[in-house]
C-alpha cells in the first residue's frame, strides 16, 4: 500500500513538473501567494538587473585599468622625449593618439593648475586645488599632494563620463613627471 502511494505521488509530481515546464504561469499562480517565493522572486528579478547592468558596462567599450596606466605611461615618455609644450597640444587632441573612448589625459601642475586637459579644453590654465567632486572631495587637492609624495598612484573620486554626460565613480592612474602630474582614468 504504501509503495503504491510512493508510486502514484512520483507520477504525480512528474506529470506536475511536465506541466509546469509547459505552462509555467501555473507554478506562477500556484506560489505567488508564498512570501518565500516572493522574495526569492525580487531577488532573482535584482540579481538580474545587476548582472545586465554588469555586462552593459563591460560591453559598452569603456577603457580598462591596464589601458589607463598604459597611456599616462606612453603620455609620460612622449613628455621627456618632445617636451612639455608638445606633449600637452598632442594631449589636448580629441580622437589624438592620446585620447581613447572614455580615456585620455589629464595634467596638473604640482600648484593645481590645469596643463593640459583631453576632454575639456576650457580647463587649461585654471587653478583647481579647490574643486571637488559630487561628494564633496577635493581630489585635485589630494591628486597633488599624492603627486607630490608618491611617484605614481592611483586614485577614486566622481566625474563627469564624456561618453555619457553622467557623473560616474571614476578612478585615475596617475604619475609625477618633473613638476606635474600626469593622469589617465577610467569610469566604473
Amino acid at each position: 500500500m504504501v509503495r503504491q502511494l510512493v508510486d502514484a505521488d512520483k507520477d504525480l509530481s512528474a506529470a506536475l513538473f511536465t506541466q509546469m515546464l509547459v505552462h509555467p504561469h501555473l507554478l506562477y499562480d500556484h506560489l505567488k501567494g508564498n512570501a518565500m517565493f516572493q522574495t526569492a522572486l525580487r531577488s532573482l528579478l535584482i540579481l538580474s538587473l545587476l548582472s545586465s547592468a554588469a555586462l552593459a558596462t563591460a560591453a559598452d567599450g569603456g577603457a580598462t585599468k591596464p589601458e589607463a596606466e598604459a597611456m599616462v605611461k606612453k603620455g609620460v615618455a612622449f613628455i621627456k622625449a618632445n617636451g612639455a609644450e608638445k606633449a600637452y597640444a598632442e594631449f589636448n587632441q580629441k580622437g589624438g593618439k592620446f585620447s581613447d573612448r572614455d580615456l585620455y589625459l589629464v595634467v596638473y601642475g604640482l600648484d593645481g593648475v590645469v596643463r593640459a586637459h583631453g576632454s575639456n579644453p576650457k580647463m587649461i590654465g585654471k587653478n583647481m586645488l579647490e574643486f571637488k567632486d559630487i561628494d564633496g572631495k577635493a581630489f585635485v587637492r589630494e591628486r597633488v599632494e599624492l603627486g607630490k609624495a608618491k611617484p605614481a598612484f592611483w586614485q577614486e573620486y566622481k566625474f563627469t563620463n564624456p561618453e555619457n554626460k553622467k557623473i560616474e565613480p571614476k578612478v585615475a592612474y596617475c604619475e609625477r613627471e618633473s613638476d606635474t602630474v600626469v593622469c589617465g582614468g577610467i569610469y566604473n
